[in-house]
């Protein structure tokens, strides 16, 4: 099995209050034709500002809630990963040209987007 997989992005995250934007690269443009007949996406993003300690990390308390059991963390939502790529289902609000603008998008300013599928 390899131990390396290479991954490049295909966009970035803008976060504008309750609204983002997701800028797709140029030369990905032509993968959205059609996108704007979808209402919900999922988001596939690298959540670039987590900790080397925290992508090491294999068990943690639900929630961050210390008076709760650590459990695996393949077994909760948390960010804590050894590959640190977040899902999210959003809704699509607008397309214009190359950028999508969603709402309820769960990734910060600058994140780099992984893909976008229909959902």
């Amino acid at each position: 099995m390899s131990k390396t997989i290479a991954l490049n992005p295909i966009g970035r995250v803008a976060c504008h209050g309750d609204e983002s934007a997701i800028e797709v690269m140029p030369e990905f443009a032509d993968a959205l034709e059609g996108v704007e007949d979808q209402e919900y996406l999922w988001v596939l993003f690298w959540m670039h500002q987590l900790s080397p300690e925290n992508r090491r990390r294999l068990r943690t308390h639900p929630m961050g809630d210390r008076s709760r059991t650590r459990r695996g963390v393949f077994a909760l939502h948390s960010p804590c990963r050894p590959n640190p790529i977040g899902m999210t289902r959003v809704r699509l609000l607008s397309r214009g040209g190359n950028r999508l603008t969603v709402a309820d998008l769960d990734a910060l300013d600058g994140s780099p987007v992984l893909d976008i599928k229909s959902g």
